[in-house]
Parts: structure tokens; C-alpha cells; sequence
């Protein structure tokens, strides 16, 4: 509890002096990049060789990108896209593993049934470029800022894209601030905060004025069972604000948003091995139950 009331209190400061928009998420960015300067490795300037050419830091490659297929996309209780989906990132990583920036694309096979300004219904495949970067503070502790960027449908419905708008009605980018504490080997918290009422995270007061909610999420991870390349991991997630009544996540109070359990498994075929994650969602506010796969590629 005194974590989420530190968090709070964080978030509202934070309201007070940043305006979320592109400038905002930049400076989040260059504060993380200043941070890392430390975390790269020094450099000879006669022969671009590393200083110090142990196996560890021969190793090392700054730049990494990632490849998922899944059936769905789920998050924090929403099924983003029910149609299936290939998700990619491209990260940057400092040598001591402590910092990382990032970005993650998610796009649809199939389209997703939308409605559009006159009132049709057509497809809209699922569209998605975020931004991300995290800096571990200790072996345990990290933080986070994510810029989500979820433009599906909004040509499709006669919108026009501004990818670098952060309106605060328009709809489809947000910023949260999060943090995570792995509290033993099995157990972890995450705790995530939209800022300053983007992308619908606000209460319409009696007077029309909109009242920021800063919702937070808190999900608590507990590993049960693992066994060789074999793991199960129960999770319960909920959705709060200190402000309002409404979240993001829920219509018209806190509530638990996100229960379910996540089987993990690595398959092996011909020389390459693959983990894959099978997650059974349940989402108590919107009543819905899904079953997602997630199969890493590399």
C-alpha cells in the first residue's frame, strides 16, 4: 500500500509539470539515455577495438530484435485484436543490462469490425507502433515509461492520423509510467499509471469538465509449479483510481480486471527452440474469457 501511495503521489506531481506530448515522451527518453551513457563500453579510438576483450564483453551486441506469432493479443484484460497477430520489437540494450529503449510493432493478419464516422461497419486490421524504455535500478527494481500508439481503424473510419497527437480525446496514444519489484523468485509486482488523462482515462463531471482518473493497474505474479523447460504462473490484475470513479479499464469503479494462468513451455524442433506461452484470461468486469498463444520466434 505505501507503493501505491508513493505511486499516486508521483503521478499527480508529475501532472502538474509534464503535458503529454511528443517533447514529453522525449524527455522521458533522454533522461533514460543519459542514464545508460555510463553503460557503454569504452572504446579504443585508434582501432575501434573494446578496451577490456574479455569472452563477456565480446558478447555483447547493443541492438536486438524479436519475433512473435499469436493467435490473439491480450493486455491488462483487453483482448486488443481477437484476430491473429504477429508482434516485432527493435531494442537497444546497455552492456549492464540496465537500461533499454525500444520499439514494439504489433499488425493484424485479418481485419477487426469497426464502425466508422457514418455509421458502417467495415474491417480494420490491427495496427500498433509503441515506444518503450526501462531503466533496472537494482537487480529487482525497475521503471518504465511506454508511449502506446494504437492507431487501428482511425483511417478506416475517415479520421485523419496524427501518430505524434496526444489529445486528450483522440483516442489512440497514451503514456504510462510503471514500475516493477520482483519480490522473491516466484513472486512479482507491476504497477502502471496512465498520465494525465490521454486516450479516454478521464470522468465527465456533472459540469462537462474532464477529470483526470491517472488510473493505475496492479498485477501480481506468483510462479507455481516449474519442472525442466516446463512453468506455470498465476496472475491477478485490478484497475483503481485515487481521483475517480471510472477508470480506463472499468465503467464505474475498481475492480478486477485481469485472472488467469500462464503455461510456459520451450519446443524444440530440428536444431531451433522455440518458448512458447499459452495464457487462459479472464476479465471479470467485461465478462470476457480468452485462451492466447504465444510463440516466440526469436
Amino acid at each position: 500500500m505505501k507503493l501505491l501511495l508513493f505511486k499516486s503521489g508521483l503521478a499527480a506531481s508529475l501532472a502538474n509539470y509534464y503535458k503529454p506530448s511528443s517533447k514529453f515522451f522525449f524527455k522521458i527518453i533522454a533522461t533514460g539515455l543519459l542514464l545508460s551513457q555510463g553503460a557503454i563500453h569504452a572504446q579504443d579510438s585508434s582501432n575501434g577495438e573494446v578496451k577490456n576483450s574479455s569472452t563477456i564483453e565480446d558478447e555483447y551486441k547493443p541492438f536486438n530484435i524479436h519475433m512473435h506469432l499469436k493467435n490473439m493479443h491480450t493486455w491488462h484484460g483487453f483482448v486488443v485484436t481477437p484476430s491473429p497477430m504477429v508482434a516485432t520489437s527493435l531494442e537497444y540494450n546497455s552492456k549492464n543490462k540496465k537500461f533499454v529503449f525500444g520499439l514494439w510493432g504489433g499488425a493484424g493478419f485479418s481485419g477487426d469490425p469497426i464502425t466508422t464516422n457514418d455509421g458502417e461497419r467495415v474491417n480494420a486490421n490491427y495496427k500498433e507502433l509503441s515506444i518503450y524504455t526501462s531503466y533496472h535500478i537494482t537487480d529487482k527494481f525497475f521503471i518504465e515509461a511506454v508511449s502506446h500508439n494504437n492507431y487501428t481503424g482511425v483511417e478506416e473510419r475517415g479520421d485523419v492520423l496524427h501518430y505524434w497527437s496526444y489529445k486528450k480525446t483522440q483516442g489512440y496514444n497514451f503514456v504510462d509510467l510503471n514500475f516493477g519489484y520482483q519480490v522473491t523468485n516466484k513472486t512479482s509486482l507491476y504497477l502502471a499509471t496512465i498520465l494525465a488523462g490521454r486516450s479516454g482515462d478521464y470522468e465527465v463531471q456533472n459540469d462537462g469538465s474532464l477529470k483526470d482518473s491517472y488510473t493505475h493497474y496492479l498485477e501480481v505474479k506468483h510462479k507455481v509449479w516449474e519442472k525442466d523447460n516446463n512453468s506455470l504462473t498465476l496472475f491477478t490484475g485490478g484497475a483503481f483510481s485515487f481521483l475517480t470513479d471510472k477508470t480506463f479499464y472499468t465503467d464505474q469503479k475498481a475492480n478486477i480486471i485481469n485472472v488467469g494462468a500462464v503455461y510456459a513451455r520451450t519446443v524444440k524442433a530440428g536444431g531451433f527452440s522455440f518458448p512458447i506461452e499459452m495464457t487462459a484470461m479472464w476479465n471479470p468486469e467485461k465478462q470476457k474469457t480468452v485462451l492466447q498463444v504465444d510463440i516466440a520466434l526469436f
